[in-house]
């Protein structure tokens, strides 16, 4: 479902880090007693159809940041051999960290790669990784976006895109450039010191602010992908992404 290699392309980045902690409060009460990654899609759980996706896409590791309910996931998951992949688990507890303190925790849990992919829990994002991780490296910078052009359809744009880097991301202020008409798509890529650097250790710290600083400081690479995102987090949502996954059998 993600576009064909063109050739053989031995580049990739072997690992992703899966950040499902979040209590899916959008999606109650079908998440009163299960984690959103859980949530039946097309006739079996969200995360099955994640991790069959990562594994076509050329990752072999899969760490998963857990957290509301993070040890149901765990037990069906498991150690991931049924998608030959291997997975394992950081655990926040009852304390959540936020999305770029999960990152964190998982760095000082030791289990991180040198280079990683971040995608959320609730996503499906059915486009080429290996051609992200080549983008990446060749950006030299520490930090990888992918973005979606939608100038506010759909949701706000929160991205202004120069064609190689993100020059400004910005979630929250009403009074925003005229250019920024794209969309933060959902995958990141990181260089692991950049999370020792730039995340501070055991405090709850989302990660949108720590993106903003990167923009500013030209250190953001981006790429812009042309696939719709879809994602279990809202019911249309969820909605959608079964009709694609049915058509497509």
């Amino acid at each position: 479902m993600y576009p064909a290699h063109s050739g053989p392309r031995e580049l990739r980045m072997l690992q992703c880090l899966v950040l499902a902690g979040g209590s899916g409060t959008r999606m109650r009460p079908a998440t009163d007693k299960i984690p959103k990654s859980l949530l039946p899609v097309a006739g079996k759980p969200f995360v099955e159809w994640q991790l069959s996706l990562l594994a076509r896409a050329g990752i072999e590791r899969v760490v998963f940041s857990a957290g509301y309910l993070g040890d149901l996931l765990e037990d069906h998951v498991g150690d991931g051999g049924r998608w030959a992949l291997e997975v394992r688990y950081v655990h926040e507890g009852d304390r959540l960290l936020g999305t770029a303190g999960a990152i964190r925790l998982a760095f000082d849990t030791g289990v991180l790669d040198e280079e990683f992919f971040v995608l959320y829990g609730d996503s499906y994002l059915p486009i080429d990784y290996v051609w992200v991780a080549e983008v990446f490296r060749s950006s030299r910078a520490p930090a990888l976006m992918t973005v979606f052009h939608n100038a506010d359809v759909g949701d706000r744009s929160n991205v202004v895109f120069d064609g190689r880097r993100v020059e400004c991301y910005d979630k929250s202020t009403e009074v925003r450039p005229e250019r920024m008409l794209h969309i933060d798509y959902g995958l990141s890529v990181f260089d692991r010191e950049l999370i020792a650097r730039e995340v501070p250790a055991g405090r709850r710290t989302d990660l949108a602010p720590v993106l903003t600083r990167l923009a500013r400081s030209g250190l953001l690479a981006g790429l812009e992908v042309f696939t719709p995102f879809y994602e279990v987090g809202s019911p249309s949502g969820l909605s959608a992404l079964e009709t694609l996954l049915t058509a497509s059998g």
